[in-house]
């Protein structure tokens, strides 16, 4: 497969920061949400627990 013609990485960038420039606002929002959201460790921890705990099985059961 050849290399992208220069006009065709140019055009890639343009619409990657199209993308960005559009996309920005939505983001801070989130972020700004996302620090006055309450913190729920253990909805986090208990499903990764889990997951280790059952690629551990996996490994034994090899």
């Amino acid at each position: 497969m050849e290399e992208p013609a220069t006009w065709e990485k140019i055009l890639g960038a343009i619409l990657v920061a199209g993308l960005l420039f559009f996309m920005w606002p939505g983001v801070k929002a989130a972020m700004a949400r996302s620090r006055e959201a309450p913190k729920d460790w253990n909805g986090m921890l208990i499903p990764l627990g889990a997951v280790v705990l059952f690629v551990i099985f996996l490994i034994a059961m090899v």
